[in-house]
């Protein structure tokens, strides 16, 4: 009896270990890559990968009227830590966060980009991780970004381009914004803006190879702009955006500060509204 258990145990082991083989072998999306492209079906857009020089981008887009301006959408961080000294393996968001508010703009053309390294494509080179960590604004994934924004706004055969950027997205969106002559507007979400003063303010080590937003800040002054921070967002807080528009020398309305919003949750039901604010 205990022989016959052994060998059904061992059986089902074997079994067990060929599925998971497959399944990884196949392409199959995970969890977070499933949301995202329930996400993405309900919102009418189609999915896409974007290969640039360095990396290969996942995005979701759609494209309604030729020549109307691009609303291009860029997400945070996602997943890229698992603890403050423990770094992940995969950064893909598991609730992306920039992707849900893209599929709540009504635009004309709507496109949204992952990072690198997040819902890589199958069969992708693998992504040093270092670009979802110290690296992660650094100038190699401005450059992707930008080369993949270019792709996107043929596809949709739009002039212009208005940059939304949640988290670290935000960050990258000011990095790409200063690189680009087509930028019509500039919008952020609990954005990082001051990266160095945010990882002051949690006690970790300074980014490595990334670049600054903070730098970008003066020569974006005279773009139209509006920067959104959650009262209660612990994770990036509001000083981030005052930060950024005083190194501007700007105008405080830029910055709104919702309350009742944290740095993941609120921004969904509100997005509509907040697209609505006037940008100055």
């Amino acid at each position: 009896m205990v022989q016959k258990f052994r060998g059904l145990s061992e059986a089902l082991t074997g079994l067990i270990l060929m599925l998971i083989f497959v399944w990884c072998c196949s392409g199959c999306v995970g969890p977070g890559g499933a949301v995202a492209d329930r996400i993405g079906s309900r919102a009418g857009f189609e999915k896409t990968f974007l290969w640039t020089r360095e990396f290969t981008l996942t995005a979701y887009w759609r494209g309604r009227r030729p020549g109307a301006p691009l609303n291009l959408y860029l997400e945070g961080d996602g997943s890229a830590w698992i603890s403050r000294s423990w770094r992940s393996d995969d950064p893909s968001p598991r609730d992306p966060v920039a992707l849900a508010l893209a599929a709540r703009d009504p635009g004309a053309n709507v496109a949204y980009l992952a990072r690198p390294g997040q819902y890589a494509a199958p069969g992708s080179p693998p992504v040093d991780p270092a670009f979802w960590s110290d690296r992660r604004f650094a100038p190699a994934v401005v450059a992707a970004l930008g080369e993949a924004a270019d792709l996107l706004l043929a596809k949709t055969r739009a002039k212009g381009v208005n940059l939304i950027g949640y988290s670290g997205g935000a960050a990258l969106a000011v990095l790409m914004a200063v690189q680009r002559n087509d930028v019509l507007s500039l919008r952020t979400v609990a954005g990082n803006l001051d990266p160095e003063a945010v990882n002051r303010h949690h006690r970790v080590s300074p980014l490595a190879g990334s670049l600054n937003p903070m730098d970008a800040a003066a020569q974006l002054r005279d773009l139209p702009q509006r920067h959104f921070a959650g009262a209660e967002d612990a994770v990036v807080p509001p000083f981030a955006a005052g930060n950024f528009i005083r190194r501007q020398g700007g105008d405080d309305r830029r910055v709104i500060i919702v309350p009742g919003v944290g740095h993941g949750n609120g921004w969904r039901e509100r997005w509509w509204e907040l697209l609505s604010f006037p940008l100055f």
